[in-house]
Order: C-alpha cells, then structure tokens, then sequence
C-alpha cells in the first residue's frame, strides 16, 4: 500500500471480492456451544458504539461482576477509563478488574472471554493494558488479536496499513491529527512497524504476524483458523479488514482455532464486539425511542481534537445553542476556580429552564503539557472541573451529551453517580446512547456518548436537532398527523 491517501472508491475493486457465505448462522452456533460471556473492558465509554441493549458497569466489584456473568445477556461492558490515567495506574486496574472476573465466573461457574476495547486510531495504553490484563488473568496466552478496524468511524486495515477516511479519501493513520495526540502519538501507519514503536523495539516489526485480506476472502474461515492455529507465545498477530464481513470470517476461524484450544485476547476497536457476540444490528435510534425530558439539552465538550471544534461552531452557527466556555486558566487558579464554576452552572440552569441547549465547552487554546504525564494531569483537572461544573447545576436536562471519552466516563461516574447503564444503541454511527440506571442523580436520562473522532462536521448538529428543540417541534407535526390518520399518538 502506498504511503499516502487513497481514494476508497479506487481500492476496492482492487481487493479480492467478500467471502459469499455468512458465517452469522455458524458464528450464533459456535458461541452457543463454547458458552462463554463476552466481557469488555472499555477505555473510555465510546467503545459501546456498536451494541445495543446490553451493560455497562463504571465499577467491578466481585459481585457486580458475578452479577453480570450469570444473566443471560451475551455481553457486558466494564468501562475502565484507563485511557485518563498514566501507565502504571492503568495496569493497575486491569489486574486487578482480571482478579475480580476471575473470583466472580469461578463464583458463578461461568466461562468468559475477554477484549480490551480501545481507539481505533491507535490511541491508548498498549502493550502495557494487555499485558497486565494477561498477567491478572494467568492466562497463557497463544497470541495478541490486534484488530483495529471500525466501519462506523471509517477505519480500515489494509496490507497491514491502518486508515482513517478523510471524505473519500484513506489516510494512513500516522498522517492524521490523531497519532499527534500528546499523550498517546505515534510515527507508524504501519501496524508491524507500529507495535515495534509502542514496544520500544522489544516487539520487533518482524517478529508481528498478520491475517491478511486474502487469507479472509478468498481462504475464508478454515484459513483464518489454520493461521490462528500457529500463533503461539503470545505472540501479536493483525487482522486486516475492509468491511463487516471481513470481521464475521475471521470470528468464525477464530472460533474454530478456541474450539481447537487456542486461546487469544483481543485488543480491538469497537467493531470487533458484536461479530465476537453474535449480536445482530439494530436501526439507528429516534427520539421516541428515548425518554427525553423537557426543558434544554446540556453538551458537555472536552473533547480537544480539531474535528470537535469544527463541529461545535457549526453547531452555535445553525441553531440557538448558547456556549458557556470554561476558562481553563482560572481553573488553575484556586482563589477564581470555585466562583467561575458557580457562575458557569447559574448560566447553564437558566439556559436549561428557558428550553435553550447549553454547550460547555473550554476556552479556544488549550495547551497541552511539556510531558505525557503533564498533559494528563491538565487534561484531569479540565475534566474535574466539568464534574464539579455539572454538580452544581440544579436542572435536569431534557437529554445529556457529553463530547470526548474522558469527559463522558468521567462525568457519568462522577456527576451523575452512574453504577449500571444500558446501552439503547447508536442516534448515529458510532455514537452510542446510554439509559442511566435507577442509582444515578437523573434515572433513565438519555445520556449521549459523542466520541470526539467521530462524525463529519454536522454530525453533533444532527444530534441536537433529533433530541434538542427542533426536534420535538418535527415530533409534535408528525404527533398531530398521526392523529390526523386516525392513530393514537403516545407523545
């Protein structure tokens, strides 16, 4: 693969055609027979982009966890955010969330099987999360699944080449603004060459194994397992992939590799998840399939990234949605810190009362730190700051949506004292909502999780509109025309 954007539209009719059979059917039959539980340990709370109807717990207590391991739904999430914290912290909480999932299937007799759902764009604390995740586990491990590949952000993988679509265009992902993140950047589109990056060369780029697009699509399932079968000693192996298809071969092969008594663990994006569950898709959410409240919407962004900025300005310039910027200089001020949050959540509650959005969001010019672990600290107290921020605003909005990871996990643990949520499914791709569960400050709230690397630039006004104002306007016509035809209308 060249070294530089692509046309998608000009590589796939390159690509060797998709496996014609669907291996759903098998893929529903093999996790029927091994009878374990999908468990998947989030980084941050936008990797439930892709399910629907299932869990998501923001603590993993023994019982909790056994809790989970015993109903009969396919999968739950734990949601780390492991990706707010540095190294040593993040291995931490892995070993010891390996422990307790440990104690809670031996507590309940029920098998499971683990992925570490991270970035798509490589962003994240890797090998260190997988090898504590391993070490906490005892598991011994024949290889390191790297499958990065998510449909719903435009991420492929392609001869070992990781993208990011940029329009119609794939750009290798060390181009892009994402492998510029200051904690978690990187040099290499290259996943072989990425690994030895991220491993400081312990990993050598030869030593990476691959499953490659032609073994998927023209070898199909048996070849996926036959390659599987010789991963040994932990070692790293990619998966390439183009199309959800692609990802049902390779979890059919792989499946028949475990069957065989290969065990794996799966560092991924969010696509791999339902393939892995057997989890059939669902349409995209309304708003009469949440239970919007009255009143304004309140967005929360903490999200730095330039896509997130561009989305928000188009957002204030096509609607009434008011800003309230959070100035972060006087967050590090602690004689102003208090008295700037106060008056930011009095604006917030009057906006809110007045059936007005609020977007929140901090001043233009945010600097990182001169290190990775000063930037992690800036971006702690910025993110600290928004839970207080939201604390203190006495409203309950019609909807909740928070922009950036971070800022989504830690606002729902934080602010809104979230234990246990359902994820109802996707208001667009790739953007997931949550139903806040009974224990939190605002029970069955629609809670939006707005990944910050997800979405052209009208993405985030889409939403607004769908949930916000305008949308219970285009709701109440469609009410009135039902009723119109004779139909009850439940709004």
């Amino acid at each position: 693969m060249p070294d530089h954007g692509i046309r998608l539209a000009d590589i796939c009719p390159a690509l060797p055609p998709e496996w014609a059979e669907d291996p759903r059917p098998e893929i529903r039959r093999a996790i029927e027979a091994l009878r374990e539980k999908v468990v998947v340990l989030d980084d941050d709370p936008t990797g439930t982009q892709t399910v629907h109807d299932v869990p998501v717990l923001t603590e993993w207590s023994v019982e909790s966890l056994a809790a989970e391991l015993a109903n009969d739904l396919p999968v739950f999430y734990i949601l780390t955010n492991s990706r707010s914290v540095p190294l040593s912290e993040a291995q931490d909480w892995n070993r010891q969330i390996a422990r307790n999932l440990t104690a809670a299937a031996d507590r309940v007799s029920r098998r499971f099987v683990v992925i570490s759902r991270s970035d798509s764009t490589l962003r994240g604390h890797f090998p260190g999360e997988v090898e504590a995740l391993i070490d906490g586990l005892g598991l011994a491990a024949d290889g390191i699944l790297l499958i990065p590949f998510f449909l719903e952000g435009g991420r492929y993988t392609l001869g070992d080449i990781h993208y990011a679509a940029d329009g119609e265009l794939l750009i290798p992902v060390a181009e892009t603004e994402f492998a510029k993140d200051p904690v978690f950047g990187y040099r290499n589109s290259n996943l072989r060459d990425w690994v030895e990056e991220k491993t400081g060369g312990r990993v050598s780029a030869q030593s990476v194994q691959s499953v490659s697009l032609d073994t998927i699509r023209r070898g199909g399932p048996a070849a996926v397992a036959r390659s599987l079968c010789l991963l040994s000693g932990g070692a790293i192996c990619i998966v390439n992939a183009a199309s959800p298809r692609d990802l049902d071969v390779f979890t059919q092969g792989l499946l028949q590799a475990e069957r065989a008594g290969k065990r794996f663990l799966y560092r991924t994006a969010a696509s791999f998840v339902p393939a892995r569950c057997g989890l059939a898709p669902r349409k995209l959410l309304t708003a009469e399939d949440v239970a919007l409240g009255e009143g304004g919407g309140l967005i929360v962004v903490g999200s730095f990234v330039p896509r997130t900025s561009t989305q928000i300005e188009v957002l204030l310039a096509e609607t009434d949605s008011a800003a309230l910027e959070v100035d972060a200089p006087t967050l590090l001020d602690t004689r102003r810190r208090e008295g700037h949050i106060e008056h930011l959540a009095q604006q917030a509650a009057a906006m809110l009362r007045a059936g007005r959005d609020a977007v929140v969001r901090t001043s233009p010019g945010f600097v990182a730190g001169a290190s990775c672990e000063e930037s992690l600290r800036m971006g702690r107290l910025i993110s600290e700051s928004l839970v207080d921020l939201v604390r203190a605003i006495p409203v309950r909005p019609r909807y909740f949506l928070a922009k950036g990871g971070i800022t989504s996990s830690n606002i729902a643990t934080a602010a809104l004292g979230v234990r246990r949520a359902m994820v109802r499914g996707q208001v667009l791709p790739g953007v997931p909502v949550w139903e806040l569960g009974p224990e939190s400050r605002y029970p069955k709230l629609p809670y939006v999780v707005f990944p910050g690397n997800v979405g052209d630039s009208r993405a985030l006004l889409a939403v607004v509109r769908l949930f916000g104002s305008a949308g219970i306007a285009e709701r109440a016509t469609a009410c009135v025309a039902r009723n119109q035809r004779g139909r009850r209308c439940n709004e």
